[in-house]
């Protein structure tokens, strides 16, 4: 059975190139974002590091850590960093898990349980490790994304969803189509007229079933 949202995501003790994590703990009291990547020294995946390292101070505002996922050894990860900060004009301060054994990549159910590495492989053996994984500080999965290997990730995309799945936990309202921080919300359709103009004051409704405010600033 594969992760599903609110699941508790899988603990694990696993080698990165910042050292050993236990990753509950190193999630803490945060929000995180596992990106996953099927090996090292991949150009999409380069242009995607690059740019996760770019926005440190993004995830930073956000009090959300970075992991990735690569299933390649610690030494590896280490010469491929220096890649992706030459192309991202960034330091890449977040660890990158070692998963050469797949033990990650399967308890995330990105490979089959009894997938494995051939020699000589390419990246095509581990095509599936091309997921974004956002987590709550309860350790719940709050989203999932799983894209291709010819098609990079959105990174913009990536922080829009954090904002709009940290603003949700946040006032108790949902984010309609394109929203982005500033823009209209959605009150829950269990809250009465009364109590959302109690909580969140004046509000349009478009039918009884949808009725939209703005968030104070």
């Amino acid at each position: 059975m594969g992760l599903r949202i609110n699941d508790t995501v899988p603990n694990f003790t696993a080698e990165t190139d910042q050292g050993t994590i236990t990753f509950h703990d190193w999630i803490g009291d945060s929000w995180a974002i596992l990106f996953s990547h099927p090996k090292d020294f991949t150009p999409v995946c380069t242009t995607e590091f690059g740019a996760v390292a770019q926005l440190a101070d993004e995830w930073a505002a956000r009090n959300t850590k970075v992991m990735g996922v690569s299933v390649d050894g610690v030494e590896d990860h280490k010469g491929w960093k220096k890649d992706i900060e030459s192309f991202g004009g960034a330091p890449a301060g977040f660890p990158i898990i070692a998963d050469d054994g797949l033990a990650v990549s399967k308890a995330f159910d990105m490979l089959p349980a009894e997938a494995y590495l051939p020699d000589g492989r390419t990246p095509a053996d581990s095509a599936t490790v091309r997921s974004v994984f956002i987590i709550g500080p309860d350790k719940q999965l709050k989203l999932s994304m799983t894209y291709p290997m010819t098609v990079g990730r959105n990174f913009a995309e990536i922080l829009r969803a954090l904002d709009g799945l940290q603003t949700t936990a946040k006032e108790n309202v949902a984010t309609p189509a394109n929203w982005t921080p500033g823009g209209d919300v959605v009150i829950p359709v269990a809250v009465s007229n009364e109590d959302a103009t109690a909580k969140y004051g004046e509000f349009t409704t478009h039918f009884p079933y949808l009725r939209m405010t703005k968030l104070p600033e």
